[in-house]
């Protein structure tokens, strides 16, 4: 094993496997080390000096005909737009349970992220699933029947692409995939339904924040082509670290290519931007069994995530000479 494979282990405590794409990560982390993103939060953060950005609204449908009996979803859909004619490559992004809007206002973890993103040149889509629906949220149990992460929230995912593919502002081969929470767990289950299409009508890359991983790992064989991240923190009592590491173990055991990042102190929603530690209650499904959970901003590991998150981007989204 590496010095920059340990290192890596050492600071996320995850369990590595020996590819070319782990040693990749394991080079971001020694490029952009623990000391590095300490001096940043300390040093100011970029959005302290990117332009303001605020989303366009669109329209799309969801690819749910199937599910919906032949009609599809018409979904709204927020878009961050970087400066200049593209095409650009471009990300969706999947909201978690609590929805895309926190009182009637974009979810500051996700404006931060669209702002960031297309300030280093991507087309940011974020699907709303839940207003088109009349849903309110899916955190709690009382308000999960009928919709779910794994039916009809893949099928806006694979819609956003459609939709974007059709924009000649985007290159349609060079599209990835982000979701948080919820919206993490609808990217496992979406890179999955797409892994029979051919590369260039498929996402890119997918980095999943802190999903849901236990009804995967129940499955007992799990398989997709794109590259896979995971970040979560090994405190999270909402969603747990530890079916995610087997989830990512059973991947690589059969052929894929995936990884998972962890962060010894950070909860749920570690990476917003600006949220308190608190305890949420009433949730469907948390650790203890009691609806209950904390979240808040870890600082450290939204630093590192902010660091390299960007580069596995780049790596498979950027436009390269010959492309």
């Amino acid at each position: 094993m590496s010095d920059e494979t340990e290192q890596l282990k050492q600071f996320s405590g995850k369990s590595i496997a020996g590819t070319a794409f782990i040693f990749f990560l394991a080079q971001l982390f020694v490029a952009f080390g623990q000391q590095t993103f300490a001096a940043q939060v300390s040093g100011g953060e970029l959005s302290q000096h990117s332009p303001v950005m605020q989303p366009g609204k669109v329209a799309f449908p969801s690819a749910d005909a199937d599910v919906r009996g032949g009609v599809p979803t018409l979904l709204d859909g927020y878009m961050f737009l970087p400066e200049g004619q593209g095409p650009f490559p471009a990300i969706v992004g999947l909201h978690g349970c609590s929805g895309l809007f926190t009182a009637g206002k974009m979810n500051a973890r996700f404006v931060d992220w669209g702002t960031r993103l297309a300030a280093l040149g991507y087309v940011v889509l974020f699907p709303d699933s839940f207003t088109p629906r009349g849903v309110s949220g899916a955190c709690k149990e009382e308000s999960r029947s009928g919709f779910s992460a794994h039916r009809e929230r893949p099928k806006d995912a694979e819609g956003a692409l459609r939709w974007l593919q059709g924009q000649s502002m985007v290159r349609r081969d060079r599209v990835g995939l982000m979701g948080w929470s919820n919206g993490g767990t609808t990217l496992l289950a979406t890179i999955s339904a797409l892994s029979k299409n051919t590369p260039s009508d498929d996402f890119r890359v997918a980095i999943a924040f802190y999903p849901g991983c236990t009804s995967f790992t129940k499955k007992g064989a799990w398989q997709f082509r794109i590259p896979l991240t995971i970040f979560i923190g090994e405190a999270d009592d909402w969603t747990p670290a530890e079916p995610c590491k087997a989830l990512v173990a059973l991947a690589n055991a059969q052929g894929c290519q995936a990884d998972i990042v962890t962060f010894r102190n950070a909860y749920h929603d570690f990476d917003h931007p600006d949220l308190p530690l608190k305890t949420r209650k009433g949730l469907a499904f948390t650790v203890n069994n009691q609806g209950t959970a904390r979240v808040g901003t870890d600082p450290e590991g939204r630093a590192a995530v902010l660091d390299l998150v960007p580069k596995l981007l780049s790596r498979y989204l950027d436009m390269r000479p010959g492309d």
